[in-house]
C-alpha cells in the first residue's frame, strides 16, 4: 500500500510538472514569442555488479535491472523527448528500459562534457531523462540549472535520487530533489 500511494504522489507530481511544460506565449514588438521550458529528470544507474573489481565497466545486478524497471514505472506518466545515458553499460542498462516504453533509442553524451553547447540546444524545451553516476549526476543538474545548488556527490549506496530540473528563459527556474526507495 505503502508503494502504491508513492507511485500516485510522484505521478501526480510528474502530471504537475508537465502541465507547466505549456509554452507561454510572450509578446515582443507586436510578435508572440514562444518560450521553451526545458525539464530535466536526473538519475544515477542502478545497482551495479562489483564482484569484479578490475572491471571498469560492469552491468547491472539482478536488483539494479528491477530498479530500472521500476524507473520505468516511476517515469509511466512522463512524456520524455529524448533519453541521454553516459556511455556505460550500467547508464545505458538503466535508461533502455524507461526510453523503450517511450519508443526511443538511448542518446549517448559525454560524461567528461558535462552540458555542452550541443547538448544545450538539442534539448531546449524538451522532457529529458538524464542518466550519470554519483559523481555527475548533481553536476550535470547544476550546469543545467546554471548555478551551484546540489553541493555533493550522490552516496555510493544511493540509487533513488532523482533530480528535477525546469529552466525557464524568463528565469523562474523550479527545483526537485526527490528520493525513491
Amino acid at each position: 500500500m505503502k508503494q502504491i500511494i508513492k507511485y500516485l504522489f510522484l505521478s501526480f507530481l510528474f502530471l504537475s510538472i508537465s502541465c507547466q511544460q505549456q509554452p507561454k506565449k510572450k509578446e515582443q514588438k507586436n510578435e508572440p514569442k514562444l518560450e521553451k521550458i526545458s525539464t530535466y529528470y536526473f538519475i544515477r544507474h542502478a545497482e551495479k555488479d562489483t564482484t569484479d573489481t578490475g572491471n571498469r565497466n560492469p552491468a547491472l545486478t539482478e536488483e539494479g535491472k528491477e530498479r530500472a524497471q521500476k524507473w520505468k514505472a516511476i517515469f509511466a506518466e512522463v512524456d520524455f523527448d529524448a533519453v541521454y545515458s553516459s556511455d556505460f553499460i550500467r547508464t545505458i542498462e538503466t535508461g533502455k528500459p524507461t526510453a523503450e516504453s517511450k519508443s526511443l533509442k538511448v542518446e549517448i553524451y559525454d560524461h567528461t562534457k558535462l552540458n555542452s553547447e550541443a547538448f544545450k540546444k538539442a534539448t531546449e524545451g524538451k522532457k529529458v531523462l538524464v542518466v550519470g553516476h554519483t559523481n555527475t549526476t548533481p553536476y550535470f543538474a547544476n550546469g543545467v540549472l546554471g548555478k551551484e545548488h546540489f553541493q555533493n556527490d550522490i552516496d555510493e549506496s544511493q540509487h533513488g535520487k532523482l533530480f528535477i530540473v525546469q529552466v525557464n528563459p524568463n528565469g523562474e527556474n523550479t527545483i526537485e530533489n526527490l528520493t525513491i526507495n
